[in-house]
């Protein structure tokens, strides 16, 4: 079998596709040390700071996706990004010789894989999502493999092509599986005398779930008292707001300092997940796999801002295994408060949604994944 020397790894954006990016990654690292992996994302987006705080280099392309609005005056630059990157993407893939290259999803990956393909570079996608984003869908033809998240696939992607993997995590969140985790709320400053609640709208935030954490916190003032302790991920671009509103709340109830804490993006997501009691969170593709895996009691927002609403898909194949409860976004700011209570006092739910949950997990699909690029590898030698 061919050593693993050289590997690019294109995409990113959100968490959801940066963090399954950097668990190939990591997989490919522990089989093969000595293997240069290099990451190729959009410039000013988020995974230029995450991925090399991981331990990886990255380079960054002059690209952003066409607006929905065909009229926006920012589509007007896209055909001089696009040629920018594919342009750069030809450079990048003749510095790095590649063995071969992988995109997991959204437009920076678009031009690496265009340009692998046409030189004969064996080239991989992993789609996290139930419903494929419009860089992935045009690359169909083009890539050789498929990693599938979920199934039914093959409406975009030529059956012959997919491989039903589950989506990849890393070792921190793995290890949750396998190993019995104290509490970790000490982590984030927050007691563990009473139950932990973690809420997070995903990497970039979600405007709806702040409102409803503000008005559970605004509940606890009237209250004089928490009943149990909130760890809020309020996503980067809400952080400021929200971080000054708790800030103001505290100068006037500090206590509430000791039961709130505000933070912009999870790092350590291993320990928030194994100090929570109860996890609230939009339903992402990644998120779907790591709570699947986690099995904690969970409440399902699904996101409406996304394409064919596949949030919602994503979260009924849980909530119809009777693995999560779903609340619509629109209800989330008057009903998360109450579900969150319902669910916190009735044992024999949570018991049986935290049984349900694991048995929807997928743990081996980053070694699944690794395979399958090796398997791609030994059939063009």
């Amino acid at each position: 079998m061919p050593q693993l020397e050289s590997v690019i790894i294109s995409g990113g954006g959100t968490g959801g596709h940066i963090h399954p990016a950097l668990a190939i990654a990591d997989e490919i690292r522990k089989r093969y040390p000595s293997c240069t992996i290099k990451f190729v994302g959009a410039l000013g987006r988020m995974e230029m700071s995450k991925v090399p705080a991981a331990g990886y280099d990255i380079d960054g392309l002059w690209i952003t996706g066409i607006e929905r609005k065909i009229t926006s005056l920012r589509n007007l630059s896209f055909p001089f990004k696009l040629i920018s990157s594919l342009l750069k993407a030809g450079r990048l893939i003749r510095s790095y010789k590649p063995q071969v290259v992988i995109g997991v999803g959204v437009f920076a990956s678009g031009p690496v894989l265009f340009r692998a393909s046409r030189r004969g570079i064996p080239t991989l996608i992993q789609e996290q999502n139930s419903f494929p984003g419009i860089t992935n869908r045009i690359l169909a033809g083009k890539v050789d493999k498929v990693c599938a998240g979920f199934p039914g696939l093959s409406r975009w992607f030529p059956s012959d092509k997919i491989v039903e993997t589950g989506n990849p995590l890393r070792d921190g969140v793995l290890k949750l599986l396998s190993e019995k985790v104290d509490s970790r709320a000490a982590h984030f400053g927050l007691g563990s005398d009473k139950p932990l609640v973690f809420i997070m709208g995903g990497s970039l935030g979600a405007a709806s779930m702040n409102s409803a954490v503000k008005k559970i916190v605004e509940s606890f003032i009237v209250k004089g008292s928490a009943p149990y302790s909130i760890l809020w991920q309020s996503g980067d671009r809400y952080h400021s707001e929200c971080s000054a509103w708790l800030e103001k709340l505290v100068s006037t109830n500090p206590w509430i300092g000791d039961s709130v804490k505000c933070l912009g993006f999870v790092d350590r997501m291993d320990l928030a997940y194994s100090a929570a009691d109860l996890i609230a969170s939009r339903a992402g593709a990644m998120s779907i796999s790591e709570l699947s895996l986690v099995a904690k009691p969970t409440i399902l927002i699904p996101s409406p801002h996304v394409a064919e609403d596949h949030q919602t898909k994503n979260a009924l194949s849980l909530v119809d295994r009777d693995a999560a409860i779903m609340l619509s976004d629109s209800d989330v700011v008057s009903k998360l408060g109450s579900t969150i209570n319902k669910t916190l006092g009735n044992s024999d739910k949570t018991s049986a949604m935290c049984k349900a949950l694991r048995s929807c997990a997928r743990p081996k699909a980053c070694t699944t994944i690794v395979d399958e690029i090796e398997s791609l590898l030994n059939s063009r030698q």
